[in-house]
């Protein structure tokens, strides 16, 4: 039995636009074009973000479904990286050699952190953000397997969360390709995998082992002809929309291929 999970990156906000940090911290939303793409497409269960850029986005998708329309479940789990004492300010853009970074906080200076279990006061890490993304899959995905029918469920989300979701998918596959990136979210931009338990003889109790196969990455042509919010192309603010995605110069930590450290 096979499980089809979408992952839908939300809406572009204007925060994405302004080099702001935003986490928890909601914006005003472009209109999703994603509902108009998705109204062919029959999903079963649809997941989403509290908050608001990704819960508009789902909410719209989930409109234009057909009956009977699938069931739509808001969790905190798969809401953005919190940014603590950072959110609603701007990117910090400062050289490699700078002050200490608790010298930065105390200034109101929020960098870019470069590491994974780096943070603001009050913030969450990438690596927490990649436990709390564990916790997603096994709330989410994984009932469905459990329930031995066939599903299709859309986890509508956030650049770096989806980025964190997939990685936290692919580590329950052991033989899952690690070769490829699923940073760089466009808005509405969406990511496909197939879900199956491998057959296993013998395997011990618990979760088996998965076959976890994605087969679209950063879909988004349903966003030809779109106009954004601002046609801005500066440096700073194309690097903003990158780092939201999950990807770009400033984020090539937002993926790990192992398991976080508690």
């Amino acid at each position: 039995m096979t499980i089809t999970v979408t992952f839908i990156r939300h809406g572009e906000s204007e925060d994405n636009l302004k080099g702001i940090w935003a986490g928890w911290k909601d914006a005003p939303l472009q209109k999703a074009a994603a509902a108009e793409f998705f109204s062919n497409t029959k999903f079963d269960t649809i997941y989403a973000s509290p908050l608001l850029r990704a819960n508009t986005t789902a909410q719209a998708i989930h409109g234009r479904q057909q009956a009977p329309f699938p069931s739509f479940i808001v969790t905190p789990n798969i809401r953005e990286q919190h940014f603590g004492v950072a959110e609603g300010t701007t990117f910090a853009y400062i050289p490699t050699e700078h002050d200490t970074l608790d010298e930065l906080f105390a200034q109101g200076i929020y960098p870019v952190l470069y590491h994974r279990d780096e943070k603001f006061p009050g913030a969450e890490s990438l690596n927490d953000l990649a436990l709390r993304a564990e916790k997603a899959i096994m709330e989410c995905v994984i009932p469905h397997l459990q329930s031995e029918e066939v599903a299709h469920i859309a986890m509508v989300s956030h650049g770096l969360c989806i980025s964190e979701l997939v990685a936290a998918l692919l580590r329950l596959d052991p033989d899952s390709r690690r070769d490829t990136s699923y940073k760089g979210l466009l808005n509405t931009a969406w990511t496909r995998a197939t879900v199956s338990i491998k057959e296993v003889a013998n395997s011990s109790e618990g979760l088996p082992p998965l076959d976890v196969q994605v087969t679209h990455v950063n879909v988004a042509g349903h966003l030809d002809g779109i106009t954004p919010f601002t046609s801005d192309s500066t440096s700073e603010n194309s690097e903003a929309r990158k780092f939201f995605g999950g990807g770009g110069a400033l984020a090539e930590v937002a993926l790990s291929d192992e398991r976080p450290k508690m």
